[in-house]
Formats: C-alpha cells, sequence, structure tokens
C-alpha cells in the first residue's frame, strides 16, 4: 500500500508562478519560460505512488529538481499546484491543506531527514546531537536517552556516545547523522544525498549499512543521488527527472538499465557495467510450480511433460531447496518403481541473492539450468534466466 502519493505536483519559482502555466501547456521549455515571464520551472506535472517500506530513489542532473521534489514532500517548499497524499485510508492526509500546526506535528511524528550536510553541532556529544529531534519533539530526558542509544547502536557507534564531533572521522559523523534521523522513528525517511561528500570506500560502507538497517526495520526511504551506481544499489525503484523537471522514468532498476524509456535516459545509464550493479535478486523469477521429495515420479513426469519442461525444481514443505528433477532422472525413477523422487534429485548448486550478475559468472556458465537462487537458511527463492543474464552482460537494451 502507498506511504505517499504524489499528484499532479508543479513548482515554480518566482514572484508570479500562475503566469508559467499557460506556457507549461503549451510545451515551452524551462528556459523559454524563464525567459518570457522570469519564472522557472523545477518540477512539472510529477505523479507517483511510494510503497510503505520501499527505498525510492530519485535522481537526475544537476538543477533536475530532485531536492525541490524531496523538500515539497515534508513541505518544507510549498509545491504551487498538485497534491501530497501522506498515509492510507482514511489517514490520508494532503501536506499541502493542513495548517502550520498541523505540518509541524506531521513532520515531528512521521518524517526524519538526513541531508548530505551533517549538521551536527560541535559543543555537543554525539549523543546530545542524536537527540536533537527527540528535544524537539518534546520527549522526556529517559525517552530520549533511550531512543538514541539505541539508534547509535543501530549504526554502529555504540560506545562513541560522549564523544565530540571533530572527533569522529566523516563516515562516523554521517552516520551521526542517519542516527539522528532513525532516533524520532519515522514512518517516512527523506535522504537528500546523504553520501555523495563521502570518501567512495566510506561512501560504499554507508550503503551498506543502510541496506543492513532497512532489512531489519523496513522502513519507507525516499532517497536523492546523481549517482546511478548507488542508485541501483539501494532502490527498488528509480524516478529519473530529465532538465525539465518532469519524470521520464519510473521503474525498477534492472528496468532502467535494460529498457530505457528514452534517448536521455539511454544516454544517463551508458556507462554504467550494469553485470558489476545488478544483483542476482532483481532478476529472481519464481518458477510457477515446484515439486516436493515425496511427489511420485509418475505425476512430476506427467506435470513436466504437460508444461513442455525438461526439468522443474524441488523444494522441501518448509521451503528450503532440495535440488533440481529433470525427466532423464524421472525415466530411471519410473523405471526402477520408485515410489517418491528424493533419491533421483541432482544436487545443482544455488547462487546467493545479493551477489552481482557478474559474480555469480562461472555458474551460469557451467550450469545446464537456470541457476537456483537460495537466501537464508537454505530458503528457496526462485532461479536466473540465462538468457536474461546474458542480455545484461551482453548490455543488450530494448
Amino acid at each position: 500500500m502507498a506511504e505517499v502519493k504524489v499528484e499532479g505536483l508543479y513548482k515554480v519559482f518566482g514572484k508570479h508562478p500562475e503566469r508559467a502555466f499557460p506556457l507549461i501547456e503549451q510545451g515551452l521549455s524551462r528556459a523559454e519560460i524563464r525567459e518570457k515571464t522570469n519564472q522557472t520551472v523545477a518540477l512539472r506535472n510529477i505523479n507517483l505512488e511510494i510503497g510503505k517500506g520501499e527505498v525510492f530513489v530519485v535522481m537526475g542532473l544537476s538543477g533536475s529538481g530532485k531536492s525541490t521534489l524531496i523538500r515539497c514532500i515534508n513541505r518544507l517548499i510549498t509545491s504551487t499546484r498538485g497534491k501530497v497524499l501522506i498515509g492510507e485510508g482514511e489517514d490520508e492526509i494532503d501536506i499541502n491543506t493542513v495548517s502550520e500546526e498541523q505540518l509541524i506535528e506531521l513532520r515531528r511524528k512521521r518524517f526524519g531527514m538526513v541531508f548530505q550536510s551533517f549538521g551536527l553541532l560541535p559543543h555537543r556529544t554525539i549523543l546530545e546531537n542524536v537527540m536533537l529531534g527527540l528535544e524537539i519533539m518534546g520527549f522526556d530526558k529517559e525517552e530520549m536517552t533511550k531512543r538514541s542509544e539505541d539508534a547509535i547502536k543501530l549504526v554502529g557507534l555504540a560506545g562513541w556516545e560522549g564523544n565530540k564531533p571533530h572527533e569522529l572521522s566523516g563516515g562516523m559523523q554521517q552516520r551521526v547523522g542517519l542516527a539522528r534521523g532513525l532516533a524520532v522513528d519515522p514512518e517516512i525517511l527523506l535522504m537528500d544525498e546523504p553520501f555523495s561528500a563521502l570518501d567512495p570506500l566510506i561512501r560504499q560502507n554507508m550503503q551498506e549499512e543502510l541496506l543492513r538497517i532497512q532489512k531489519e526495520q523496513q522502513r519507507t526511504i525516499i532517497f536523492i543521488t546523481h549517482d546511478l551506481d548507488e542508485a541501483v544499489k539501494l532502490g527498488d525503484r528509480i524516478a529519473i527527472l530529465n532538465e525539465e523537471g518532469a519524470i521520464v522514468q519510473l521503474d525498477t532498476p534492472e528496468n532502467v538499465l535494460m529498457s530505457p524509456a528514452d534517448e536521455f535516459v539511454k544516454e544517463f545509464v551508458q556507462n554504467i557495467d550494469n553485470p558489476s550493479v545488478i544483483k542476482v535478486e532483481k532478476v529472481t523469477h519464481r518458477p510457477d510450480y515446484t515439486f516436493v521429495p515425496e511427489d511420485s515420479p509418475d505425476e512430476v513426469m506427467k506435470k513436466l511433460e504437460d508444461e513442455e519442461k525438461e526439468y522443474g525444481y524441488v523444494v522441501a514443505t518448509d521451503g528450503k531447496y532440495v535440488g533440481i528433477i529433470t525427466q532423464l532422472a524421472l525415466h530411471d525413477a519410473i523405471h526402477d518403481k520408485a515410489d517418491v523422487i528424493s533419491s533421483y534429485v541432482e544436487k545443482v548448486k544455488a547462487v546467493d541473492p545479493v551477489k552481482t550478475i557478474n559474480q555469480i559468472l562461472p555458474a551460469l556458465i557451467t550450469a545446464n539450468y537456470s541457476v537456483p537462487v537460495v537466501g537464508g537458511k537454505n530458503k528457496f527463492l526462485g532461479y536466473v534466466s540465462d538468457k536474461e543474464a546474458i542480455a545484461i552482460i551482453r548490455g543488450d537494451t530494448h
């Protein structure tokens, strides 16, 4: 279900924004409208839905309006037209229509923010810096301390609570900023290029840290970046803004890379090494059916023949991966008059969903089947299509 909906949103900067709309309707460019009216169209007819627990990435070139969009979502910037709906069902609220008092309450209770600038107060300890948002919200000292200590532990800074910001590295300071955003326990975490000022290695570590925290907490995250590698690594979906402030593609990372919507997106993604960034989990498919070890050879054979398949995946009743059963093995089982298929299952090696396509290349090359994908506790997740993986490696787009 959607946590955030943006409908028909425009943002025009200038003293007379209404003058821009007739020209927008005529299809004039940002530069043409600015020349004729002295108004700047930052965002143009933005429509999107962000699901609960989703990492939604907004990206584009400098000046595309991505930072403006995230600020319109929590009304740090007031949009010129359109709706920003927060929540679900009867609790849904248009943030553009609430009073200033309601807006403050919404920001306190539902939003956390992490920006590129750490914004740490040098005279405060790490614990006191993390407490800052909670102080503004009016929590008592005991609750503030507990929440802040939990958040500090969550970002891997336990033991540094009494230190001052200047005693921490840049990456550690960014973790403090992340902890401050998490301490308020937000439903929606807004992150505006939070890692862009960090060195590459520290940046990679922070990305991994965010993925780890997200796996544990499943928050709704809206993440702004200009880095496509970062967007692909973190995002469940990506919205790409063009130079006019309009969304030109909103899709999964793999679809953005494999099926660019237009020439702008195609050029935008052309320099990325797809196999080195696309993870197995992004291209894992669930089969229409699986078998259990206790199935009879005759029934399994009939199913494979009906489906015109040479093999199928065998999964235990508890969801754990067992292997692959082939028609050739089933002929042997039927000849042997076996009651179940368990002894005829081939133990085909599976791959990890967090690996990249490049990392599983040896398995793809040597496998006779679409490679099975197995997660934690040997849970069967699906398979990687060899044709799709080869298309990614070749860089085929359509």
